[in-house]
């Protein structure tokens, strides 16, 4: 069944009304009718089971036939810090990401970045990433969108992420797989995670320094190197295994 987004002021009392691009999308490109049946979710913890009844230009009127608590999101705040790559690997990053249960993607320039944004690309940028976190959001049967930041730089995502109960740094130099195994299960009993991955370059040593005095515990993914796109994906894959219920 078909899952679309909405906002508080479109649900009545046993009604809603489905408004903007989700319209058309509905009548022209999956061309349902009268009757066909739709989730919405509106981002509260809750799902609405609907009929569609009516349709008009500007809208869609739903009947509301059962009201659900969301089922498919995680209770843990996952938040993913991703050293900006580059080429379109980004766009790619936040599609899995959201499709892996993260809450928030904070984008982040880092000292290896090869990636250099200016303001005007960067606004481009997060308008186009918000719309993949959309569109993935409703093939996983998310219960909400996940955000996509704007690009900040390491110190702010540092500071944003001392918020947070835990922060995970995978780390290429880091040892100690028993040790990182041990930290990994403890997220278990979070309430909120980071996770900040470095670019192409790696993590320069002042950024692992930084990290390690905002309570961040630095880990290994094992021998291997992996790639930008691959490291974050693991991480999430990981947590998600240990906190889905």
């Amino acid at each position: 069944m078909h899952r679309f987004f909405i906002k508080e002021e479109q649900i009545g009392q046993d009604e809603i009304w489905i408004r903007g691009g989700d319209v058309n999308h509905i009548k022209n490109v999956l061309r349902m009718k009268t009757g066909d049946k739709v989730f919405l979710s509106c981002e509260n913890d809750l799902e609405y089971e609907c009929s569609l009844e009516e349709f008009s230009e500007d809208g869609i009127r739903a009947r509301i036939l059962d009201i659900h608590g969301m089922e498919t999101e995680l209770k843990t705040e996952l938040v993913l810090y991703q050293g900006l790559p580059k080429g379109d690997k980004m766009e790619w990053i936040i599609q899995k990401a959201v499709e892996l249960g993260a809450a928030r993607i904070v984008p982040v320039r880092m000292k290896r970045c090869v990636v250099r944004l200016d303001e005007k690309k960067a606004e481009k940028k997060i308008r186009r990433w918000n719309a993949i976190a959309q569109s993935a959001a409703k093939q996983a049967r998310r219960g909400v969108i996940p955000q996509v930041s704007e690009v900040v730089d390491f110190q702010t995502a540092v500071k944003d992420a001392e918020g947070l109960d835990m922060l995970l740094v995978p780390y290429e130099e880091a040892r100690g797989m028993e040790e990182s195994r041990k930290i990994l299960r403890q997220g278990k009993k979070k309430a909120s995670i980071g996770i900040i991955i470095g670019p192409e370059g790696g993590f320069d040593r002042e950024e692992i320094e930084l990290a390690k005095e905002a309570g961040g515990d630095i880990i290994t993914l094992g021998k291997r190197i992996l790639r930008t796109e691959t490291a974050g994906m693991t991480v999430l894959s990981i947590l998600m295994f240990l906190l889905e219920e």
